[in-house]
């Protein structure tokens, strides 16, 4: 019979509300660049223009699904925990790191590129929360390396587009 040892690791925190203030610290960026992202995607969904129009526009639905999805299980785990998050369209407007998309019909190479530049300013701010969660919280950490994957996913697919 094969003995299994727990190794307990407590976090260096020292209470839950500690931990909960930790979390949202990382987390709440996370949302609002995705929430973001779902906004600024689903205009360039609309206004993407020539023959890769119909390859890029689904992908750009997809993107969309998953930032909000990706947005509600960072945004649950903060209010899990306790915390409020002010995810309203005018706080991610204003902290939101994701560079501006422009506006109107654009051709899908600058549709695409402005879209993986997004993706780009949104994976910096889930890395940082990866890399904060590691001493705070692993199960949020866990939240966060989901995102990054799934993100990494989307840019890989949207960049095989301009990829020389």
């Amino acid at each position: 019979m094969t003995s299994t040892t727990h190794t307990d690791a407590p976090s260096a925190l020292a209470t839950t509300s500690e931990i909960a203030a930790g979390v949202a610290q990382f987390l709440t960026p996370v949302v609002h660049d995705l929430e973001a992202l779902v906004v600024d995607g689903k205009q360039a969904h609309w206004h993407v223009r020539g023959g890769s129009f119909a390859g890029v526009h689904a992908l750009l639905d997809d993107l969309v699904a998953h930032a909000q999805d990706f947005a509600d299980t960072a945004a649950e785990r903060i209010v899990a925990l306790g915390l409020p998050l002010d995810s309203r369209l005018a706080t991610v407007a204003a902290k939101s790191t994701l560079p501006a998309l422009s506006d109107g019909f654009q051709p899908w190479q600058t549709t695409v590129a402005q879209t993986v530049a997004q993706i780009d300013a949104a994976l910096v701010t889930v890395r940082a929360a990866v890399a904060g969660l590691d001493d705070i919280d692993l199960s949020s950490q866990d939240v966060a390396i989901e995102i990054e994957r799934g993100l990494t996913k989307d840019r890989w697919l949207l960049q095989a587009h301009i990829a020389a």
